[in-house]
Parts: C-alpha cells; structure tokens; sequence
C-alpha cells in the first residue's frame, strides 16, 4: 500500500541544507517538499535541482504557511536558517502547529533555547533538534560497546571565532556526543581552552562520573579539517575516522552521518509510527553548552 504523502517544508537553504538535507529528502516519494530561501537564485537553482514546482518555492516564512490554504495543509518542516533566527522562526511554525525540526542549536543561548522548549510544550507541538551523531551507524555501534575512555576529537583547518558562535554552533556536536556515548551518570565536568583577542582557538571537555571518562577536544587552528572518536572498553578499542569505521563503500554520506536516518525518526513521528525525542535531553546539552562559554568567557 502507497504512503500518503507528507507536505514538508524546508526553511533555509544553505550549505547544511543543500549538502546534507536534500539529497535524503529530495529523493523520499512520501515527501511533497516546499521550500523557502530569501535567495532567489538558490530558490530557484535547488527547486529545480529537486523538481519542486515553482507554487511550492517561497521567500518568506509566513507566504508558505499562508500557502497552505491552496496548496493543502503543511504536515512538518525542517528549519536550517542561520542559527540568530531560529527563535523567531521555530515560534511561528510552533504557533502555526507545524511539528518542527531544528539544526541544532536550539538557540544561541540556554535562555533563549529553554524558552524555545517551554514555548513548544505550552503550544504541544512537536519539536525535535537535529543531532544526527546520535544516528550514524558507527557512533550507533559504539554506544553499545564498553565504554571505559571516550576521546572525540573535532577539528578545522583555520576557522576562530567568538566563544558563543564556536560552542553552541559547533562545539556543540561535541558536547552532545559525550553525553550520548557516556554509560553512567555524569558527576565532574571540567572545561579549558585558549581565546586570544576573543576569538576562541581550542577547546577541551571532561565529562567524567562512574568507571569511566570522556574528553571531547577542538582546535579551530589544526591545520586540517577532521573528526576522529576513539572508544575503549573491556580491553578492546574502536577507532572511527570522520564518522566512518571502515571503508563505508558507495553508502550516501547521508547515511554515514546519521542524517538519513534522523530525518527518518523525525518523519516517523510525524506519522505518529514512533515517539519524539525528549526536548529536556536536548536542552541538556544546550545547558552544558552554556557552562561551556561561561568558563570560558572566565
């Protein structure tokens, strides 16, 4: 029997967008896409690309809410607009009830973020953030090995930057891998880091409780752009390199980094096939990302 379409929308449609979201959404036959960008030439250029009809392309957030008279209620949307605008867009497709998913972070700030968690309880409607390390199928894999030592280790070339831009939009895929990969309750976290001029150049996080410690390390300055985990336990270590144990073949990158699988338990909710994840685990890390820059800023 043929899935029912889902009307979908895609709110921004930068890099992370282009790159990582719609090739795994712009192929599904079950999504009807609508897409909105204030950059016409990319709103045209990617609608084309994905065949998505020129009544279904918009520059503005509420013309494609305003479009569901017409072109038949919108059922979820993806928001990946630069990070200082989620509050105000995630708001309005939270007032419109549209379930809602966010490219981490949540906000640039744990006050802002734990306003956007409150908000979406008060309206009950769906909001989900987009981690996908916690989907890809290698760092899936080491979650249910031993995990005694946890090294993560995510670098760039050359990119400094403010201390609350690196952490809560960078940083934060890091911090939010150590507490998904950490077996037990996490009891110490200890934070250092070097900002010249106020640009942030390297950070490392210790999250450490029961039998077990996790360093999680960035250098915006490594000469090389790079993402390596190590996870050791019971005698045995696991090496993964740019989120791939092992060669991974013709596997779409998608696939490799979780976001096929993510933007699959997102759509699954929507249908009501399976539960959302729970927005207090997401603000969790956000808070953790807060406590970063505190200490940091010291």
């Amino acid at each position: 029997m043929q899935t029912e379409q889902l009307a979908v929308a895609v709110i921004g449609l930068g890099d992370i967008a282009a790159k990582a979201y719609l090739p795994v959404l712009g192929t599904r036959a079950d999504l009807s896409l609508r897409l909105m960008t204030r950059n016409r030439e990319r709103l045209s250029e990617l609608g084309a690309a994905y065949r998505v009809p020129p009544e279904c392309r918009f520059t503005e957030v509420a013309a494609v809410l305003d479009a569901a008279t017409g072109l038949g209620a919108l059922d979820a949307a993806f928001v990946h607009v630069a990070t200082v605008a989620h509050v105000e867009v995630v708001t309005t497709l939270l007032d419109a009830g549209v379930p809602t998913y966010v490219d981490k972070p949540l906000a640039a700030s744990l006050a802002d973020s734990r306003a956007l968690v409150e908000h979406a309880e008060r309206t009950g409607t769906p909001l989900m953030v987009g981690f996908n390390r916690r989907h890809a199928p290698a760092y899936v894999e080491a979650a249910r090995a031993p995990r005694e030592t946890v090294i993560l280790q995510k670098n760039e070339a050359d990119a400094p930057g403010t201390v609350r831009d690196i952490v809560f939009d960078d940083f934060i895929h890091v911090a939010d891998t150590l507490r998904f990969l950490a077996p037990e309750s996490i009891e110490d976290v200890t934070v250092s880091g070097r900002v010249e001029d106020g640009l942030l150049e390297h950070v490392a996080l210790t999250l450490s409780g029961p039998g077990f410690t996790a360093f999680g390390a960035m250098n915006r300055r490594a000469g090389r752009k790079g993402e390596r985990l190590q996870v050791i336990g019971d005698g045995h270590t696991r090496d993964i390199v740019d989120l791939a144990d092992g060669p991974t073949g013709w596997a779409p990158v998608g696939r490799v980094r979780g976001v096929e699988q993510i933007c699959e338990h997102f759509l699954a909710a929507v249908r009501g096939e399976t539960g959302y994840p729970a927005l207090q685990d997401a603000l969790a890390t956000h808070e953790l990302c807060e406590l970063v820059v505190g200490r940091l800023e010291e």
